[in-house]
Order: structure tokens, then C-alpha cells, then sequence
């Protein structure tokens, strides 16, 4: 599997955020020929494997264990093994775990080579109509509200469209909090991505969160906001 010839090599793999036909025919090579597939998730990544016929060993890699996880994997790819890293939705790393094993690999020489593909973020900014040519990206916001606060003024100062995830049991609160912050700027909520129910609900930052309080969503949520 390794893209640059012998020797270990780490692929980090974008797969579906929600659409299973939504991976790319390069993902699905890099998933049938690697040693093993390293996992947020190995329940979510094995039904996925199965949808396409793809079967390899599973290793796990939760966020919560990552740290101690990562010497083992890092001892694999410097004895030669190929590993694909996947989380449980969309690109590794964003927001997801990952970004320890990618930076320990890179520095013990091993091969990281990204297989581009899905990811929440861009899907949302893609067909939001917000200007996309520069964003922020913030992940998931603080749960203090000081923090929130600090965090999302910071990041209006740059004068670019925010990007951020939000759970659905959260969002409600989260886009109340934003208002005093953002007033009326067009704000767009993107939910249930690429799934049959995808939705996207655009307007005040209070608007949307009176809307939210009635309705609470399901699935995580992209939430942009204009700049």
C-alpha cells in the first residue's frame, strides 16, 4: 500500500460522513491492501469494510486510550507494516482522533500520506452559500460560556466565515450563547449530512436557537456563520 515505494507506511483515510457510497476508489484500494485498518471505532469502521467487501484486521484507537495506544502502532510501521487510519466519520484528525499517531509516525521517518476524501467541513461550506475562500475552523467550541466567548470573539476579528461542530443536545444552548456574540449575522446550521434527511436551516443565531429549543436536532451539527 505504502505510495512511495518499501517500508512502513501510515495512511490516514477519509471515509463517509454519512452516504456509505461516498469513498473514493483510491480509499477502497488503500483499505483492501493495507496490513490493518486502525480505528476510532472498529463497530463503526467493520460495518463500513462490510459494505464494500473489504476485510482486514481491525485495531482500535479511541480518543481516550490514544496516547498509550500509539507507541505499539508506531513499532508496527517501523517493522514495515502499512496502516490505515480511519475515524469513525470523515477525515482523521478534524476534530477526531489521530493527530497523535500522524506526528509520531512523521517523527520516527515513517511515510504519512493522506487519502483525501469526505469531510463535514468542507461539505458545509460548499453548499452554504457563505464565502468559503477563507474560514476558521474551530472545532468544538469550549462548554464554558467565558471560554465560548473568548474563542468565538477572537475568531470574529479575522473577519472570516466560523466553522464549527456542535452536538444536537447542545446546539440549542450553544446558538443562544452566539447571539449576544454574532447578532445578526446569517448563521447556517448543516445537519444529517449526505444521509437522507440532510437539512440545512439558515438565519439569526437566536432565530435558529428558538427554532433548535422546539425541535431539538439529530446528529452532530456544522454550524457557519457569516463573516
Amino acid at each position: 500500500m505504502s505510495e512511495q515505494g518499501t517500508g512502513g507506511c501510515l495512511a490516514v483515510v477519509a471515509t463517509p460522513i454519512g452516504n456509505l457510497e461516498d469513498i473514493t476508489v483510491r480509499a477502497l484500494r488503500v483499505l483492501q491492501t493495507c496490513d490493518a485498518v486502525v480505528a476510532e471505532d472498529t463497530r463503526r469502521t467493520r460495518a463500513l469494510l462490510t459494505a464494500h467487501g473489504v476485510s482486514r484486521p481491525l485495531v482500535s484507537l479511541p480518543a481516550f486510550d490514544e496516547r498509550r495506544r500509539v507507541p505499539a502502532l508506531v513499532q508496527r510501521l517501523e517493522r514495515g507494516a502499512t496502516l490505515a487510519l480511519c475515524t469513525d466519520a470523515g477525515t482523521p484528525t478534524l476534530s477526531d482522533p489521530g493527530a497523535r499517531l500522524v506526528r509520531a509516525a512523521r517523527d520516527a521517518g515513517i511515510v504519512v500520506t493522506p487519502i483525501p476524501g469526505p469531510s463535514a467541513l468542507t461539505a458545509a461550506l460548499a453548499a452554504s452559500g457563505l464565502a468559503a475562500d477563507a474560514f476558521c475552523f474551530l472545532g468544538f467550541l469550549p462548554r464554558t460560556p467565558g471560554r465560548l466567548s473568548n474563542t468565538v470573539e477572537q475568531a470574529l476579528a479575522g473577519r472570516r466565515t466560523l466553522a464549527f461542530f456542535e452536538s444536537p443536545m447542545r446546539l440549542a444552548k450553544t446558538l443562544r450563547l452566539l447571539s449576544d456574540l454574532v447578532g445578526e449575522r446569517e448563521v447556517v446550521v448543516a445537519r444529517e449530512l449526505t444521509k437522507v434527511h440532510e437539512t440545512f436551516h439558515v438565519g439569526t443565531a437566536a432565530e435558529l436557537a428558538d427554532e433548535f429549543s422546539v425541535r431539538p436536532p439529530r446528529g452532530e451539527c456544522t454550524v457557519l456563520v457569516a463573516a
